[in-house]
């Protein structure tokens, strides 16, 4: 097996011969600039890795790694522009930079491209590949659908928060480790046991960015420090503020999750003190942990050797201790 930046790199190469700009150029440019725009490539990799794992050779899982990819990207796009953020890795959205019009437009081409990739396999495999990655960009699209319907609901509950990131991110994860196993050509069982950590893993992840949104340094996180706050977002920090807080204090802070001021930065400042004296900012990371520690039990039905169940594990603490 490789080195996490090996995979990486070689992803990156291979991204970049695909990364190419062509007529008409209003619609690939801002393709290419998204997928330029780096990124921890954690889905990917994850492909690659699972390919590796079981048996087989990474690069034959390549371009299911990249479908992952312009897929993740493509919901990147629709994401920002139904956040109205300003910022994606730490550089403009594709709207921002173009418009909105252009970002719909080139968001639905790689939606396709993504489709396209599985085409480069003998037609078992495509079939899997292509029933999964159905299944879960709907599932996408639900979690999505359950992110936006929250922000105007003041009755979500914290399983119905982890059912909406379950699908909006860990499914993708999920799916991404699975593909690399349907590459690999390994058992149903090993299939569905490494769908499951990754599923794991991608709550945790989630919940991360969560943590990270209110509390990671702006420099690394490259996104707006703060946006779920301002965009009144039922995340489980805020959940969790409102499960270990009294009334008066629960009343304030829906209040503060019902406004929207001018000066978002006392706001972004007050939701934080509400996070750390509730108890929800340390409710967050224990929550983090445990969802990582369940992906580290699923390892224990994997069929493969120890060094690579160790690969993994070190994997998932890494995502569990980033800081982007």
């Amino acid at each position: 097996m490789l080195s996490i930046e090996k995979y990486q790199n070689e992803f990156v190469s291979y991204l970049e011969k695909y990364s190419t700009v062509k007529e008409p150029k209003n619609l690939y440019e801002p393709i290419q600039y998204i997928l330029e725009l780096g990124g921890k490539r954690l889905r990917p990799v994850l492909t690659l890795m699972a390919a590796d794992i079981f048996g087989s050779n990474y690069k034959g899982a390549l371009n299911a790694a990249l479908s992952i990819e312009v897929f993740h990207n493509f919901s990147l796009v629709h994401d920002d522009i139904m956040d109205d953020a300003p910022l994606r890795r730490g550089h403009e959205t594709v709207h921002e930079k173009w418009d909105i019009n252009t970002g719909i437009l080139s968001g639905d081409a790689m939606l396709i491209m993504a489709y396209q990739l599985f085409e480069n396999y003998e037609a078992p495999i495509f079939l899997e590949l292509a029933k999964l990655f159905s299944k879960t960009a709907l599932e996408v699209c639900e979690g999505q659908q359950y992110d936006v319907d929250f922000e105007t609901r003041t009755d979500v509950s914290i399983p119905e928060y982890l059912i909406m990131i379950e699908y909006k991110t860990a499914v993708l994860v999920a799916a991404a480790m699975k593909m690399g196993a349907i590459v690999a050509k390994a058992s149903k069982e090993d299939q569905d046991n490494i769908y499951s950590f990754g599923r794991y893993l991608g709550i945790a992840f989630q919940l991360q960015d969560d943590y990270l949104d209110a509390f990671g340094d702006p420099k690394t996180f490259g996104k707006q420090v703060g946006g779920d706050i301002i965009e009144n977002k039922k995340t489980y920090l805020y959940l969790k503020a409102l499960e270990f807080s009294n009334d008066e204090d629960c009343a304030t802070l829906s209040q503060l999750f019902a406004s929207n001021p001018e000066d978002v930065s006392s706001k972004i400042e007050m939701a934080k003190q509400f996070f750390v004296n509730s108890g929800s900012a340390e409710a967050t990371k224990k929550a983090i942990e445990d969802y990582t520690l369940k992906a580290f039990a699923v390892l224990e039905s994997l069929n493969i050797p120890d060094d690579k169940k160790a690969t993994l594990k070190t994997f998932g603490s890494n995502l569990m201790n980033r800081t982007v």
